[in-house]
């Protein structure tokens, strides 16, 4: 007998991953030339020096080596004093791993967590990795919507209407990428409590948990449902640290024991001498001074933007309470989908937005709109985008 020779070999489930729309757009826009991007969810700032400082100093006293799989335990021990001091919540630092970022955090929550035939409920919009790794584990995937009406929350009623049998997992993301929206007190417990009465874990990632504009506040979901809560977070966008990979995730003790050993198999273990520039991050006034120096920032940034937008035609903004980004509606009349619109705003403005269908298909008639750029051209960018509409 002979066999159909092949190249490649490669799994089935590799298929079932999307590639992201979001990369897709930025492709295009790096084949042409004078675009302004408004599409990435990245800080324009720097790390502070304070951290990269600690970081040089920690390779230079040998902090080279393999850690323990879960964190350095002085790191983990800073995590858990962060908690007790910003939101009066114990956190045991065994309870927390040291993870390449939130990406890696939510990865090892579905595949920990979830299998084939669970259910897992996914907001839409929602950032785009989530499905992925629920793709990944094979699990069932119910997307309830987020409405405008209800500025972008979850509303617990239909959540309950949503659960079935099978349903393992609820993911919430607040800050919430894309819309901006943040999670209102009575909400968070009102999600709590259906948690711990349909026995469901809810993965919380909280990377937007201190940009927050106009008095508005986070409600961290493990201080509302300790026993049900994955929490996912990281150094990313709190302290300019994209590049750096480095997050946590905190889950009750009989989950984080097997999650260990998957992260064990997956990285083995962050970077160490990223992990004790994060003990300074979280310990040094000046990595806070220079976080709020930021969201003061991207607070002028954001009523620069929603002022231009709100004089431009065929596009009205979600006013936002959180995060860096705007979710604005296309004008019904034009007739364009989410992804026609961004791609003519990029051929007739030079500017880069991202379709709201990258985030679900509830995000069709929204763009989401970065003001993680410098004021410059910010300003440049709404002045394109407002001449360009102005035609249609």
């Amino acid at each position: 007998m002979k066999y159909k020779k092949r190249k490649y070999f490669l799994a089935g489930r590799i298929n079932l991953i999307q590639r992201s729309k979001i990369r897709e757009l930025f492709e295009k826009a790096k084949k042409m030339d004078d675009v302004i991007s408004l599409g990435i969810g990245e800080p324009d700032f720097d790390t502070p020096e304070v951290i990269k400082e600690a970081a040089k100093r920690a390779i230079d006293e040998g902090y080279t080596h393999y850690t323990p799989n879960a964190g350095i335990p002085e790191f983990r021990e800073a995590i858990a004093e962060y908690y007790k001091t910003h939101y009066k919540v114990d956190v045991s630092p065994n309870d927390i791993i040291v993870t390449a970022g939130a990406y890696e955090a939510t990865y090892l929550a579905f595949q920990t967590l979830l299998e084939q035939d669970d259910d897992v409920i996914i907001p839409d919009p929602a950032f785009v990795c989530y499905v992925e790794d629920a793709k990944i584990a094979e699990a069932g995937i119910i997307r309830i919507p987020l409405r405008e009406e209800n500025e972008f929350q979850i509303d617990p009623d239909e959540l309950v209407e949503a659960i079935t049998k099978r349903t393992r997992m609820l993911v919430i993301n607040y800050p919430n990428n894309p819309t901006g929206a943040v999670l209102k007190k009575k909400t968070v417990k009102a999600i709590a409590d259906i948690a711990e009465d349909y026995n469901l874990y809810i993965l919380s990632d909280e990377p937007y948990e201190h940009f927050l504009y106009e008095g508005a506040k986070h409600y961290p979901m493990i201080k509302y449902a300790p026993d049900n809560t994955i929490l996912a977070n990281s150094f990313s966008k709190t302290f300019a640290m994209t590049g750096w990979r480095l997050g946590f995730t905190i889950a009750p003790t009989q989950v984080i024991k097997d999650m260990i050993k998957l992260h064990a198999y997956v990285i083995g273990n962050v970077t160490s001498f990223i992990q004790i520039a994060g003990i300074t991050a979280l310990r040094d006034k000046r990595s806070w001074d220079a976080l709020e120096t930021m969201r003061q920032t991207y607070a002028e940034r954001r009523k620069l933007v929603l002022h231009h937008l709100h004089k431009m035609p065929h596009i009205t903004p979600f006013k936002p309470k959180g995060a860096f980004y705007i979710w604005a509606k296309i004008d019904p009349e034009l007739d364009m989908t989410s992804e026609d619109f961004a791609n003519w705003l990029l051929e007739n403005a030079g500017v880069v937005v991202i379709p709201g269908t990258a985030f679900g298909k509830q995000g069709e008639g929204w763009v989401r709109i970065s003001y993680a750029t410098e004021k410059e051209k910010l300003i440049e960018a709404m002045e394109r985008m407002n001449e360009a509409l102005s035609k249609l």
